[in-house]
């Protein structure tokens, strides 16, 4: 069997193989030397100029509040004088109407009376407006019943269901008969 000679290769010349103490055949070592010395002054200005734009403090700002005049307001004086009760109301709509919850909403609000909540009811079938008294806040369900006009005596408009686990004082569950509600309506005409 002939023996195949091997070819000589023309991308790496038998000068750059690698040798023992060296990289490559050909590069002095004060090359290679040199060049990571340069490497390494590359890699330094790097991480200075990093660290000097991440340390640098920015421009200075001068902050100048307004100074304050003895006329103060205050909460009472927004309120004339009779501030919003401490009666938590939620407002469920029962009728299906369209923003009827918000208009409710309103409405108690315009009576200093603090609705914390209004969204849909269980179902859109409630024929009647209902007010449930949630808790033993007696003084609150009067207030909001005055507001809108029911009798408090009338257990087909005021309902007394006590839950301890609801954190509201009382609950209005707006039924279709909405329009028959007179202060109301007369609120909507303004």
């Amino acid at each position: 069997m002939a023996k195949l000679k091997r070819r000589k290769s023309k991308l790496f010349p038998s000068s750059f193989k690698k040798s023992k103490g060296r990289i490559y055949k050909g590069f002095p070592d004060s090359v290679v030397n040199a060049g990571i010395a340069i490497l390494s002054l590359l890699l330094l200005a790097f991480i200075f100029s990093f660290s000097s734009r991440q340390t640098r403090g920015g421009v200075p700002i001068e902050v100048h509040f307004p100074v304050s005049s003895n006329n103060k307001i205050l909460a009472a004086d927004i309120y004339n004088s009779s501030p919003i009760l401490d009666i938590d109301v939620e407002i469920l709509n029962g009728c299906g109407e369209p923003g009827l919850a918000t208009k409710f909403s309103n409405f108690l609000r315009n009576e200093k009376i603090d609705v914390v909540r209004s969204d849909n009811a269980d179902h859109f079938d409630y024929n009647r407006t209902i007010l449930i008294q949630r808790n033993e806040n007696v003084k609150a369900v009067k207030l909001v019943a005055d507001a809108l006009g029911f009798d408090i005596n009338n257990s087909s408009r005021v309902k007394i269901e006590s839950d301890s686990n609801l954190d509201v004082d009382l609950t209005l569950i707006i039924g279709k008969d909405y329009n028959s509600i007179n202060s109301f309506t007369q609120y909507l005409n303004q």
